[in-house]
């Protein structure tokens, strides 16, 4: 018999075909047993402590959670809510929902004047814009199911942090410059953070201490029930908002069936409404899958209209379609089917861009955000959770309680105060996210999970407000597509459409100027102005040797820990 091997061309391109199936090297942290990345080395620390210490990702959910509200206040919370997506080491996969609702006493045209106007600021700043909190009763739910070490031994280290105080950062202390005179003005001229803070001070929160030292021994009931719901509600109350005890009590977290579809040989595993992260992202990659993206090249100019027009098409449906299931029928099974989709890329062309006004219609201003933080974990068991939580706004409400030591948010202003008219973020919503009393406001948070050949491949998710779904659709495609490492799939430059307003926006810097040629020379309309930082993406590879490689975004001051 003939030895093929014998061939020196065989044998090349055998050995080429080896080459090509090696796995990126890393660029990024690599640990070999767990890790945690989040928007702060505080609260990244502490997860990893805690899985060091024999706790799983849902106790590190819990510990990274909470030390995200002392050292992140920009968007770390007691006062807001969120959105888990979680995958065991066994294969197991589900989410929970524990999005802010709206109070009992709201209703549709809450944000109305008499002539049927959107009232300005009135859903944005302050106690009329807060909707009933999630946070503590999510992450107590979670602990409920799936927790391992007690429920005070996780709180013990953030509850020091609070005491000890976090040493304010240059980013840090820039975004709280950029906010002081709002919160000043909503929230006194001598709360904590309308003080002068300079990059090295240290900021104490004795006050939320002592907050989460009665969590730590009550649970959810010290928070929803009893004297610190009593102060929540008068605290509301008295400065013209809605919520009530009796919407404290009645809060509760839901569990939920996750958004999963395949993308070529990748099964991905991200959340369901009322967040429109999954169900948005699931039609952006069934539209490009029929496409060879890694033959364009890495945002070049056709993976960038490729990517661009299924946005399009997606947001439109995004922004019409979804709200809270509990409230409104979304008709999953049309907008996810492969008959659909196709139809909605019928009019797709490489030679032009569509106009959004061929896909709906409307005009509208855009407004950017990255006031949310994502975190990552794997534990050294291999289950894995990717969380997104949120204020909405940065600080949320500006409205901060100095007797209980935390913001709340002012998450009511994702619901569509008045249809067709757009949100801070520049969404345009319709009836099916209009206000109605303990109704859920639809989201973009997109915490996501990929396996790939059947096992754990990536954790990612990302804070950014409208441009949250683009950005992790654009990571994990930069990492399964384009071939670049965890780390560098996360620094690579971002773009973002979301149908309206009909324009394109670029990271600063991070396009040549012959690609946006090329695409103006197509009839994309480009955002020329000095455009925001996209997204800060905290993300986890799994490697073929097990080893966990991070994606910790430099645009924050974003960090991964691990051991």
């Amino acid at each position: 018999m003939k030895s093929y091997l014998k061939s020196p061309l065989l044998l090349a391109v055998l050995l080429l075909n080896l080459c090509c199936k090696t796995e990126t090297p890393p660029s990024g942290l690599v640990t070999k047993n767990a890790m945690v990345v989040s928007a702060r080395q505080e609260a990244s620390a502490i997860g990893s402590a805690i899985l060091a210490k024999g706790g799983n990702a849902f106790d590190a959910m819990v510990a990274t959670e909470l030390a995200l509200a002392v050292a992140y206040p920009f968007a770390g919370n007691l006062g807001g809510g969120g959105f888990m997506v979680y995958r065991k080491a066994n294969g197991d996969v589900g989410s929970i929902d524990y999005r802010e609702k709206a109070p009992a006493s709201a209703h549709r045209d809450l944000y109305l004047d008499e002539a049927g106007n959107v009232i300005p600021g009135m859903s944005t700043l302050g106690a009329t814009a807060v909707g009933v909190p999630g946070t503590i009763a999510g992450i107590t739910e979670v602990h409920a199911k799936m927790g391992s070490l007690p429920f005070d031994e996780i709180l013990a280290p953030v509850i020091a942090l609070a005491k000890k105080g976090v040493v304010v950062t240059e980013k840090q202390a820039k975004s709280m410059a950029s906010q002081r005179e709002i919160i000043a003005k909503i929230s006194g001229e001598q709360s904590l953070f309308a003080q002068h803070y300079v990059a090295g001070d240290t900021i104490k929160y004795p006050a939320l201490a002592t907050t989460l030292a009665a969590i730590a021994k009550g649970g959810r009931k010290a928070f929803y029930e009893g004297e610190m719901a009593e102060k929540i509600a008068a605290f509301i109350q008295e400065r013209g908002g809605f919520i009530t005890r009796e919407d404290l009590a009645n809060y509760e977290a839901v569990w939920r069936q996750p958004v999963i579809f395949n993308y070529k040989d990748l099964r991905i595993i991200s959340m369901s409404p009322p967040s429109s992260g999954g169900v948005t992202m699931h039609q952006i990659f069934k539209m490009i899958e029929p496409y060879n993206m890694k033959d364009f090249g890495h945002n070049s100019p056709q993976s960038i209209q490729l990517f661009t027009e299924a946005s399009r098409r997606a947001y439109a449906d995004r922004n019409f379609f979804l709200g809270d299931p509990d409230f409104s029928p979304i008709p999953l099974d049309v907008l996810l089917s492969d008959a659909y989709l196709k139809e909605r890329m019928s009019n797709f062309s490489f030679d032009k861009a569509t106009l959004s006004s061929e896909v709906s219609h409307g005009a509208i201003q855009i407004m950017e955000s990255e006031e949310t933080t994502h975190y990552s974990i794997v534990d050294q068991d291999g289950n894995a959770v990717s969380v997104t939580t949120t204020l909405n706004g940065a600080f949320g409400s500006k409205l901060y309680s100095e007797e209980l030591g935390f913001f709340f948010n002012n998450e009511m202003d994702d619901f569509s105060a008045k249809a067709g008219v757009p949100n801070m973020f520049g969404l345009i919503g319709a009836e099916a996210n209009s206000i109605a009393p303990g109704k859920r406001m639809l989201s973009s948070m997109t915490p996501t999970i990929v396996e790939k050949e059947g096992k754990l491949w990536l954790v990612v998710g990302t804070p950014g407000g409208s441009t949250i779904i683009t950005a992790v659709a654009q990571t994990i495609l930069n990492a399964y597509e384009h071939g670049l490492s965890m780390q560098d799939a996360v620094n690579a430059p971002r773009f973002h459409h979301q149908w309206l307003p009909d324009t394109v926006i670029f990271e600063p810097e991070g396009f040549s100027k012959n690609t946006l040629s090329t695409l103006k020379e197509k009839g994309y309309l480009i955002n020329e102005e000095r455009t925001r930082i996209i997204g800060k993406v905290d993300a986890i590879r799994v490697l073929e040797n097990g080893q966990l490689e991070a994606g910790a975004d430099p645009r924050g001051d974003d960090a991964a820990v691990g051991f």
